[in-house]
């Protein structure tokens, strides 16, 4: 076992976190690039969102095979595998000059991405010793926001100087050391036992799961607010690239900072936890979403980034206290109960925008407010209806 503080520990945690950054960047760089696309290609603010979301689609599909797979050829071993083709894809990236290219590449690069998420936390809760596991996921989790706030960053930054596709160069020498330090300094499992691929028991699993009205229900809430939360970010985008804005990728980047008080959210979770039924969390997390929603109206630039600071915070309450409460609620395979809310997790970013868009069309930015107050309504019900159901069966 790994022990906390111990040299392996420290090894094998940095590189899991360093590799969780540059997933994590790779995934999310595209979102500030998007108004640069639209106006490059042509395309529509729906066409072009494609170019972020098409990864966060395939990665939420790859999850439910790479959980199985993992059980069967090994943690590492795996990862290894995913995380030499998230860096290959990314070097494919930088040669893209069609908007169709850049649709297939970002494709296959949202299902190698799909590996860490599927395998970390699987291969800490197996390795290491419970101290140095709570302290690992903790850093995990902080490297992944991390990563998704660099990418953005680093992305804008990047377009602004030279070309938007300059981002996956560096990306892909992190690509490269990350994959390095994997294979040289993360511990061959020794606590891991290898099982054979099972299609038809992985497909019970998760139909069992679905059928259970406490993970359905939590699985939709983690679904549907992430659903809204990650696509106004991209809406924003095209507002603040125009009048009166005119801001470049490099100031669009930087709205992404307002994910600290993601950080904050997530690690007051726990505390609401002990205060509240978790469902009731959850439930005030999205009343936290709906008035940054509201701020958001506000025409001022300042009012704006207040609105995006509120709703990361009570996005990530709500996103903390349902990864928890699936854990909890599940009776049977909690590591593919965990995956199936990931998949919804994902699904739920990749789709959004198609709800959103009709709503954009009709009155711009107010429209996107509408629509997601409307969502943000209807996922309130659900965490109310959640916490009946959690009573019924006195788990809350």
């Amino acid at each position: 076992m790994i022990e906390y503080k111990s040299a392996m520990f420290y090894r094998s945690t940095f590189a899991l976190c360093l590799a969780a950054v540059v997933v994590f960047a790779n995934l999310h760089l595209m979102q500030p690039l998007l108004p640069e696309l639209s106006r490059k290609f042509g395309l529509s603010l729906l066409q072009t969102s494609w170019a972020y979301t098409i990864s966060t689609l395939f990665l939420g599909l790859s999850l439910l095979v790479y959980a199985a797979l993992s059980d069967a050829w090994g943690r590492k071993k795996l990862l290894l595998i995913t995380l030499v083709g998230m860096t290959l894809s990314t070097l494919a990236l930088t040669q893209v000059n069609s908007f169709a290219a850049l649709l297939f590449w970002r494709a296959i690069q949202g299902i190698f991405l799909g590996g860490l998420p599927a395998i970390a936390i699987a291969y800490m809760g197996e390795e290491y010793t419970k101290p140095a596991l709570v302290a690992a996921v903790g850093f995990y989790i902080s490297a992944s926001s991390l990563g998704g706030i660099s990418g953005r960053l680093m992305a804008g930054a990047l377009a602004d100087i030279g070309h938007w596709q300059w981002v996956f160069w560096p990306v892909t020498a992190l690509g490269i050391l990350s994959c390095f330090l994997v294979w040289r300094t993360l511990p061959p499992a020794r606590r891991f036992v290898a099982s054979s691929f099972n299609a038809r028991h992985a497909i019970a699993d998760n139909w069992y799961h679905l059928r259970q009205p406490l993970l359905l229900l939590t699985y939709l809430i983690g679904g549907l607010s992430f659903f809204i939360f990650l696509n106004q970010y991209t809406y924003i985008a095209f507002v603040l690239s125009e009048a009166p804005y005119y801001l470049s990728s490099f100031w669009i980047g930087l709205l992404f900072v307002t994910y600290f008080t993601g950080t904050i959210g997530s690690a007051i979770s726990g505390k609401v936890a002990v205060k509240v039924p978790v469902p009731l969390g959850m439930a005030l997390g999205i009343v936290i979403l709906m008035l940054g929603t509201l701020i958001t109206l506000s025409t001022s630039l300042f009012g704006i980034v207040l609105g995006f600071f509120i709703n990361a915070f009570g996005f990530f309450l709500t996103h903390s206290l349902a990864s928890s409460w699936v854990n909890q609620c599940a009776t049977r395979a909690k590591a593919s109960a965990s995956a199936l809310y990931l998949v919804f997790y994902y699904l739920g970013a990749s789709t959004g925008s198609l709800y959103l868009q009709p709503f954009w069309q009709w009155l711009h930015w107010p429209g996107i407010v509408v629509g997601a107050l409307l969502m943000y309504s209807v996922t309130l019900l659900l965490c109310l209806w959640l916490w009946q159901q959690a009573k019924r069966l006195q788990l809350s």
